[in-house]
């Protein structure tokens, strides 16, 4: 019997330490492009769940994509709504290739994710829901070599 009170509070322990640790750990969300593009007018809607904090956080912006992507840049505009109903909004002109044709991100074989910041230090004192809308600003109807899109919430401090 007290091997089982043992165990019970070892898993219980266990949880509140593993649930504590999720805390500082970042927040990724991700959309997969099936066909290796994304549409010029297929606006991805990200929506994340906040807590009140008085720690701020780092948004970032990644892309996913093959070396047979065609362009130096990723272009596309960013809508953020706060929970507090604060709107921010802000053109980037996202390098994908450098000047001297070399990939800018992490590369691996087959694939590259380049990574570039939307806010740093930001803070959402509110509980509620972060809105961010990003529009592929890229001039075609369709930017191929793209497997997918996300965000990513780093926790500050």
């Amino acid at each position: 019997m007290d091997i089982k009170k043992f165990m019970l509070f070892f898993v219980i322990l266990a949880i509140f330490l593993i649930a504590g640790c999720q805390k500082n750990k970042d927040y990724v969300l991700y959309y997969p492009f099936k066909q290796h593009f994304w549409s010029r007018f297929n606006k991805l809607q990200f929506e994340i769940p906040l807590q009140p904090s008085a720690k701020g956080w780092d948004i970032y912006f990644f892309a996913h994509h093959t070396k047979n992507y065609p362009f130096d840049n990723l272009d596309f505009n960013m809508i953020m709504n706060s929970p507090s109903g604060e709107e921010r909004i802000k053109e980037y002109h996202f390098e994908i290739k450098r000047k001297n044709g070399e990939f800018a991100g992490e590369c691996t074989k087959d694939s590259c994710l380049a990574t570039i910041a939307l806010k740093k230090e930001i803070y959402f004192p509110e509980k509620g829901i972060l809105k961010i809308e990003i529009e592929n600003l890229v001039p075609r109807l369709e930017v191929q070599g793209l497997l997918g899109v996300g965000i990513r919430m780093h926790p500050r401090g």
